[in-house]
């Protein structure tokens, strides 16, 4: 039950992206049952590759934390990371990773690659997969869908 209440706090994050137009994707990043720092998608806003949700609540649990270190600290997503968040928390040493969504296309906790639980690696987080999943999912499938329908509906230009 605690992982689906801060699951629900990452969904949050996942509405304020939604309501700046971004793709619906949040974080929240917790130590000793305590949120240190959360993130949403801002990637349009900022025209910035790293404006990823996992990327910016990390950068803010290492300037909460005063290191780059978060060992004791669990992450929130509400969608599979993918290859830079995974390089991210693994730097940045946080101890578990549990997230929403699958992401079939660039996740790399499973899906595509297991970079998080990966013995080659000197850091490992635990993964714990789907926790609220069917709910991550269905807001970034309205999301989309929601983006489609706009793109239909917009009139032919003239040339």
């Amino acid at each position: 039950m605690e992982d689906e209440h801060f699951m629900k706090l990452a969904m949050v994050e996942a509405e304020k992206a939604e309501a700046e137009g971004e793709v619906p994707i949040g974080a929240v990043i917790v130590k000793d049952n305590q949120v240190i720092a959360s993130g949403y998608n801002q990637r349009e806003q900022s025209q910035r590759a790293s404006s990823h949700a996992e990327f910016i609540a990390i950068e803010r649990a290492n300037e909460h934390e005063g290191s780059w270190r978060l060992e004791d600290c669990t992450l929130y997503v509400t969608l599979e990371p993918c290859p830079m968040c995974a390089g991210a928390i693994l730097q940045s040493r946080i101890s578990r990773v549990v997230y929403g969504a699958a992401d079939p296309k660039a996740g790399c906790a499973g899906s595509l690659y297991q970079l998080l639980e990966d013995n080659r690696f000197n850091h490992r987080s635990e993964v714990v997969p789907g926790v609220l999943g069917e709910a991550c999912g269905e807001m970034l499938s309205h999301f989309f869908r929601s983006l489609r329908s706009k793109k239909k509906k917009k009139p032919a230009v003239d040339n």
